[in-house]
């Protein structure tokens, strides 16, 4: 009898812990997505920034040319 409530105290104990730890995990993810939510990727830049890359419509490329700088670039 008295093993038993041992046995029932030790999974009642992990079962508090890993409840615990869950719960830390869960409000943990949470709190990342809101920092990550108010965060605006997007905006203006400020200062002086450059624009890195332009497209240009002067020179007509065909569709192989296209492709094969896709596959050259890799991406």
């Amino acid at each position: 009898m008295f093993s038993f409530i041992k046995i029932v105290l030790q999974t009642l104990k992990v079962f508090i812990i890993f409840t615990g730890c869950t719960f830390l995990f869960y409000y943990g993810i949470m709190w990342v997505n809101e920092e990550y939510q108010n965060y605006h990727r997007y905006d203006a830049p400020e200062g002086s920034a450059l624009k890195v890359s332009s497209s240009t419509n002067e020179e007509k490329s065909s569709w192989y040319d296209r492709l094969i700088l896709f596959y050259l670039n890799g991406e």
